[in-house]
């Protein structure tokens, strides 16, 4: 039942239809959001793959990203514009989480998003088309599962009748971090090349950046947040994939890309 309510919550795709499920398994989604990248990034991949076999590699990455977007609504999108607005515009902690909340988009959202789709498309574009599929599924659920572990370390920054979605998660247990663990990894584990396996470490860094930056100002976290995260976490995986794989051509092996051409 949980792992359904993480798909009705985190897609727009009419999982709902099947049950209807019981507010209180809301609360317990995000042990299972890297489950729902493998859909999401399998999706995207999907798309990405079927689309290169008709048309250039750069317009097919640009209809996989289009795809993601229409997947899930925007909701992490809508998110780090949100989060951008708040860390951008506000000083205090009540002034962040007033901006945040403000449903009006503002100049730190608009350029924070122009920032990110530039990077999400420029850094993938002109990759192999087979290495492009494995940083996908990848950096989705790698992601997932990084930016999750804010409501293991810091608490619901408003009170729960404030939340947009209505819902203040609970902790993981031992047992649903095992979980999450495992889909965020077992992605990597089977598509990745081990080359890149290194790149795993820059969410990681990207959320303990995130992780110190919330907790001073906010001490704490809101759905905004997560979704903000997850984005940055995912951003940094790509771009830490995309400096291995320059180094290694420029001041290593200049071979090194030809593996994934064939």
């Amino acid at each position: 039942m949980k792992i359904l309510a993480a798909l009705i919550f985190f897609t727009r795709l009419p999982f709902w239809r099947i049950k209807e499920v019981p507010a209180k398994y809301f609360k317990r989604i995000v042990p299972y959001w890297p489950l729902a990248g493998w859909l999401t990034g399998g999706i995207m991949v999907g798309v990405l793959w079927v689309t290169a076999q008709v048309l250039p590699i750069s317009i097919a990455w640009l209809l996989a990203i289009l795809s993601r977007l229409l997947i899930t609504g925007c909701l992490h999108e809508d998110g780090l514009a949100d989060f951008f607005d708040g860390f951008g515009g506000g000083t205090t902690k009540e002034r962040t989480l007033a901006i945040m909340k403000d449903s009006q988009i503002g100049s730190y959202g608009v350029i924070g998003l122009i920032g990110y789709f530039l990077l999400l498309f420029l850094l993938l574009e002109n990759l192999p088309l087979k290495l492009i599929c494995a940083l996908v599924i990848c950096g989705d659920c790698w992601s997932k599962f990084c930016a999750s572990q804010i409501i293991n370390y810091l608490p619901y920054a408003r009170k729960e009748e404030d939340s947009k979605a209505k819902v203040v998660y609970d902790r993981m247990t031992w047992q649903e971090l095992l979980t999450g663990f495992i889909c965020g990894l077992l992605p990597i584990v089977l598509f990745l090349p081990i080359d890149f396996w290194p790149v795993t470490l820059c969410p990681i860094l990207t959320f303990i950046f995130l992780y110190r930056l919330m907790k001073r100002r906010l001490q704490g976290y809101t759905g905004d947040c997560c979704g903000a995260a997850f984005l940055l976490c995912e951003l940094s995986f790509y771009l830490g994939a995309a400096i291995l794989l320059y180094a290694h051509i420029r001041y290593g092996n200049p071979d090194f890309i030809n593996a994934y051409l064939k």
